[in-house]
């Protein structure tokens, strides 16, 4: 999930490569040269556009050093491409990946430089910490910043009918209902996208972690269950919609676009989606609305645990075979990465979809209100990374299920029960010992 979602949610963005951007050159480790670095990237417009960005920023601090940037596919591909130059060690100087799981799959304590005696370190944010660490050592600075998995709302329509943000699942079920006697749509739904479907499920993992700090150790090792609480409530909450009739009556074959023009214009108040996806949709489409939306965690049972689930941006690796004096001038780029000077060439580059994960680093005046709604929960520590960054175990039919679950067809705790079914597989292809 850089500076739009991990590969599993990312939309697309337009962007030029700059003249500096490379394409198909050998790894950058094999050179001495400390005046010439180079980084190894995913081919996504917006990636390539933030880092023309990152180049021209930095040659402009340090004119001495050349950074050239190589891009490979996204997806499977491109993890066969980072996999084959790591284990032959003829990886670039730096790679732009993955936090989370798909990071410990790349066995970072083997094939990655520890920073975590770096001065830098202390400045991160703990959810990112732990997206990029083991028990070993702590791998590599953020490049881009987070998104939630929330409900966002459309805010005019809360002041039309008087309602306040909700902390708790009962309140917010009010709201919901209050904004459907009203001749508006409840909650929108959009199983016409069926990946749209797993937000409630996903987003809900801040609540799951409130009630058991241990749960997603436990789920690794095949001990927690989806099936049974505290995680099953994510699969209630779709039932819950379904049930309360809060539902748009299209919510099986509306698409996402159709959401997020409902939300903009009014027509309904409330979307379970990811901020990232909502702020470019929205600026792209209706960007007069943007003022107009509002985003809060997908309420658990306790006020007094109320938080989001958050997704964590890529981060910067460095792998052991680059060494000596090149070393030294990549640390000189890695800790430039964390100053709020960079923070505000990545907050001009992209769209953020949420605050950045370095302390110093200030939500830019320009970003879509949202964003800064989401501060005063990372401030206060309020947040839970989501739990694709803490296990790699995520089955094939989560989105199939979900969709189930919210059109009625399938009781929510036969979903649930259902999708621990799924990930079993995937579990066992992990050569876990379930």
């Amino acid at each position: 999930m850089g500076t739009t979602p991990s590969r599993r949610w990312a939309l697309g963005a337009t962007g030029m490569v700059a003249a500096l951007v490379l394409t198909g050159c050998a790894g950058g480790g094999d050179t001495d040269d400390a005046s010439e670095l180079s980084v190894y990237i995913d081919s996504n417009p917006s990636s390539t556009a933030l880092w023309d960005a990152i180049v021209d920023a930095y040659a402009e601090v340090n004119p001495d050093v050349t950074l050239t940037v190589e891009t490979h596919p996204a997806g499977g591909e491109g993890d066969n491409l980072i996999k084959t130059r790591l284990s032959t060690g003829d990886m670039n100087d730096m790679l732009w990946y993955n936090s989370g799981s798909l990071l410990q799959a790349l066995n970072p304590d083997q094939q990655f430089i520890d920073f975590s005696d770096e001065e830098w370190a202390d400045k991160l944010d703990p959810n990112f910490v732990k997206a990029v660490s083991t028990d070993e050592g702590l791998y590599g600075p953020p490049v881009g910043a987070s998104f939630a998995g929330g409900i966002t709302y459309n805010k005019d329509v809360y002041a039309e009918l008087g309602l306040s943000v909700p902390t708790t699942w009962d309140e917010f079920m009010a709201n919901a209902q209050a904004v459907t006697d009203a001749g508006l749509v409840g909650v929108i739904q959009s199983y016409g996208d069926a990946w749209t479907s797993q937000v409630p499920v996903l987003g809900d993992f801040f609540n799951v972690t409130a009630a058991d700090a241990d749960w997603a150790e436990q789920y690794t090792a095949g001990e927690a269950k989806f099936a049974d609480e505290p995680a099953v409530a994510g699969f209630q909450h779709l039932q819950d919609f379904q049930d309360a009739g809060l539902l748009n009556r299209d919510f099986a074959s509306a698409s996402y676009d159709d959401a997020v023009r409902m939300l903009a214009e009014g027509e309904g108040a409330h979307y379970p989606m990811l901020t990232q996806n909502v702020i470019e949709a929205v600026g792209a489409n209706y960007p007069d609305a943007l003022e107009s939306i509002g985003v809060f965690p997908i309420p658990g049972p306790d006020a007094d645990t109320n938080g989001l689930t958050v997704w964590m941006p890529n981060g910067v690796y460095v792998p052991k075979t680059t060494e000596g004096a090149k070393l030294d001038a990549v640390k000189e780029f890695l800790a430039w990465l964390v100053t709020p000077e960079s923070c505000e060439v990545q907050g001009a580059a992209t769209t953020l979809g949420g605050p950045f994960v370095v302390d110093g680093c200030d939500v830019p005046a320009d970003a879509a209100p949202l964003v800064a709604e989401m501060q005063p929960y990372f401030d206060e520590g309020r947040t839970a990374v989501a739990l694709e960054f803490l296990s790699a175990i995520k089955g094939p039919s989560l989105e199939q299920i979900t969709v189930e679950v919210g059109s009625g067809i399938r009781p929510a705790a036969d979903g649930a029960a259902l999708y621990d079914q799924d990930v079993i597989k995937q579990a066992k292809q992990l050569g876990l010992d379930w």
